[in-house]
């Protein structure tokens, strides 16, 4: 489940145009016309965009009148954070395994 949770952050990730919209709610709520703006794109797209994020539980969003205000969930990305860390201190595990039987078995050593 968690590895599923992680796969649909990192796939709502993987469209610039998705990355673009939560840089531009970092700065705060606005509407969905609003984060549209800078966008060649119509405002169906972005809708279609905006349920994509709300999937991975990026941005939650919620109608106020006549609009619809998108938020983004600042936590989310630890979810994506914490996969890289674990992968991190892996790989720099790997690394030094590597790095260890290199000396060992580096003429120049002996």
């Amino acid at each position: 489940m968690v590895q599923q949770n992680v796969d649909i952050v990192f796939r709502a990730l993987a469209d610039p145009t998705r990355r673009a919209m939560l840089e531009r709610l970092d700065d705060g709520p606005t509407s969905v016309t609003a984060l549209a703006e800078p966008f060649d794109v119509s405002l169906t797209a972005i809708t279609q965009h905006v349920r994509v994020l709300e999937r991975a539980r990026l941005i939650t969003s919620a109608k106020h009148g006549r609009q619809r205000i998108c938020a983004l969930e600042h936590d989310a990305l630890g979810r994506a954070e914490s996969w890289l860390a674990e992968r991190r201190l892996s790989w720099d595990r790997r690394l030094d395994r590597l790095e260890q039987h290199l000396e060992r078995t580096d003429p120049a050593n002996d």
